[in-house]
């Protein structure tokens, strides 16, 4: 199978992976067209005789981290978990993506990162711990589903965060998110009463600066690159991993968005 192919069909998981690494679609849309760029330039970085989806993370990888990252870790603003979660860097937080979103295994994310599989596995753990430590926070769930909205609360209150809802249609979401003023959303796309929870989120977001993250079988559906799309997104069935990453992960932007925003008032 030709590059060109191998690439197109891996496009909506390595636009996931680069925004939920960098917190923001344009971001995220950048980092991948400057990997296509490079892909261009020097056709002989893709090995042809790779597996596929890995080689395409390999070279996102190797593209992204020959950049200068920015760091926030000397914002005295910062709570300190977060700047724990900073100080690990920039490749820890792809260890953790890599083998909790994307789910490769240990042994291919220290391929795709080109680091030793010892590194790759002391990383997951030096991550988990950071996380587990991060400021509480309080988390809306918006899904029509009881079980799916029983393990989602589960899951987050694992980590410590305090779970409101669930909301199963367009205005419960809404008046839940106006009640409660959640610091994290987690939303279905499809609600009880055929509404949309896109829509949903949209109203939300008029009135409450808040992170996202979208749950829905149907994740190509929404990474079309036709219209603005969610920084995170979760597809369905879920794994507890999965949805502890990302849910870390959001958070942890959003805390690093406000001294910016306070600077900026």
């Amino acid at each position: 199978m030709s590059a060109a192919k191998v690439i197109f069909e891996q496009m909506p998981h390595l636009r996931r992976f680069a925004r939920a690494l960098t917190g923001s679609q344009a971001a995220g849309d950048a980092a991948v067209e400057a990997m296509l760029e490079r892909l261009v330039a020097t056709p002989r970085l893709f090995d042809p005789q790779a597996d596929g989806r890995e080689e395409c993370f390999r070279l996102f990888s190797l593209v992204w981290n020959a950049r200068k990252p920015a760091s926030v870790a000397s914002e005295p603003s910062l709570a300190a978990p977060d700047r724990r979660i900073e100080a690990l860097g920039p490749v820890a937080r792809q260890v953790f993506l890599l083998t909790a979103v994307e789910e490769f295994t240990p042994g291919q994310a220290a391929r795709i990162l080109d680091i030793p599989k010892e590194k790759v596995v002391a990383l997951i753990g030096e991550v988990g711990r950071a996380l587990s430590a991060q400021v509480a926070a309080k988390v809306a769930i918006i899904e029509d589903e009881p079980m799916i909205a029983m393990d989602l609360e589960a899951i987050v209150s694992s980590l410590g965060h305090q779970v409101v809802g669930p909301a199963r249609t367009h205005s419960e979401a809404v008046a839940l998110a106006q009640a409660e003023n959640p610091g994290l959303v987690l939303a279905d796309v499809r609600l009880a009463d055929g509404s949309s929870g896109l829509e949903a989120v949209n109203e939300i977001l008029e009135s409450c600066a808040t992170p996202v993250i979208f749950i829905t079988a149907f994740p190509e559906s929404l990474l079309t690159g036709e219209r603005p799309e969610p920084t995170f997104l979760i597809s369905k069935p879920f794994r507890a991993e999965t949805v502890k990453a990302l849910v870390s992960q959001a958070l942890f932007f959003a805390e690093q968005a406000r001294p910016a925003q306070r600077r900026s008032a």
